[in-house]
């Protein structure tokens, strides 16, 4: 049975959840992938392992948990006044980002951990956030916009895919490019 955290707990819970991901991103960055192990965890975060192994199953579903949260966006979507120069600047961004190295370390692993799909669901729903976003405002400037599903199903998917499948030629004129065979 699949252990998972609630998305922002609150009290003790979220003082724990913040504690473990703050040791996982802090070992992690001085010792390497290797030093992420649930004692190590555990010791870092002032938990026990039994902790950990009750909030979050594993040490695949707690690297999963802290990888969703790190591909959690930090910000709305810049407003560039239109509907095409927000949307092109996102899927740069957006691209951008995934493609790198640690973006699809992050993406591996939020999938790994992830037997009942509520993270990669949680992924999903921020990147519907930033297009809803920018489809608002494209709407209050009365511009015509398409639905966020057809954003995601034309420009985010094949992004997607091509960072896990195909990594070649990913730069921000295949970005654009996604963009305007959207609304073109």
């Amino acid at each position: 049975m699949s252990r998972k955290p609630m998305v922002r707990p609150g009290g003790r819970s979220a003082r724990v959840q913040e504690a473990v991901h703050a040791a996982v991103r802090d070992l992690e960055a001085e010792a390497g992938r290797a030093a992420l192990t649930v004692p190590r965890i555990a010791a870092r975060a002032g938990v026990t392992p039994s902790t950990i192994y009750r909030r979050w199953g594993d040490l695949h579903e707690l690297l999963s948990d802290v990888a969703v949260e790190r591909l959690r966006p930090e910000a709305p979507p810049e407003d560039r006044d239109t509907l095409a120069a927000d949307l092109e600047a996102w899927a740069e961004q957006f691209l951008d980002e995934m493609s790198s190295p640690p973006g699809r370390a992050y993406i591996r692993d939020a999938l790994l951990g992830d037997s009942d799909g509520s993270n990669a669901g949680r992924c999903s729903a921020y990147a519907a956030g930033q297009i809803e976003v920018i489809l608002a405002r494209a709407a209050a400037r009365g511009e015509d916009a398409p639905e966020v599903e057809t954003v995601l199903d034309r420009v985010v998917a094949p992004m997607m895919y091509r960072i896990l499948f195909r990594p070649d030629q990913l730069d921000a004129a295949y970005a654009r490019h996604l963009v305007s065979d959207l609304l073109g």
